[in-house]
């Protein structure tokens, strides 16, 4: 029937970066929920789980895309000094932050009343009316893979403050070199 896997995310993601996260059954479920055509989308994941997907924004979720770098330090603080995070994946060289709707039209706003000019340009937000790409359901290497796979029906998505607060702290830490360097994350 279908190869998904169940996977427990209730640790913190960056202990191991070496190691992928499967999407459980529930987990894909809210995904193609995101889609259409659900069922269909469904359907196709049991067929091939090893294939990437392209998901419409807005509906489930948002995304917030930043670099991996900064990513990576977003994660680390919300899971040291916040609230944690919902499903994180990571797609070509980016990390893919889900959150709750409404983020992609709100974050830009907070961003602007905060009168950020810091670093770093403001974070790619991904709304209605937007597509992102997916990893593959199942685990495996290569440079698309989730970090925090949803493993949920209804996962707990971030909201434009917590990721507003996320973002500035990470984007201001005088410790991080934001300049590209290829990971294995």
């Amino acid at each position: 029937m279908t190869t998904l896997t169940t996977a427990s995310v209730s640790t913190c993601p960056t202990q191991d970066a070496r190691t992928a996260t499967h999407v459980t059954a529930l987990g894909a479920a809210w995904l193609a929920s995101a889609s259409a055509h659900p069922h269909q989308t469904l359907a196709a994941w049991q067929a091939r789980p090893a294939a990437p997907a392209v998901l419409p924004c807005g509906a489930a979720f948002d995304v917030v895309n930043v670099p991996l770098v900064l990513g990576r330090r977003m994660l680390d603080l919300l899971w040291s000094e916040g609230p944690g995070c919902g499903p994180v994946a990571v797609h070509r060289g980016r990390m893919l932050l889900f959150a709750t709707t409404g983020t992609a039209h709100r974050l830009p706003s907070l961003l602007t009343w905060e009168e950020w000019g810091g670093p770093l340009p403001a974070p790619l937000c991904h709304g209605r009316g937007d597509a992102v790409s997916v990893p593959p359901l199942a685990a495996g290497p290569g440079p698309s893979r989730w970090l925090v796979a949803p493993d949920t029906r209804a996962p707990w998505l971030p909201g434009p403050e917590t990721l507003l607060w996320a973002y500035v702290r990470a984007a201001r830490a005088a410790d991080i070199d934001f300049s590209f360097r290829p990971s294995s994350c």
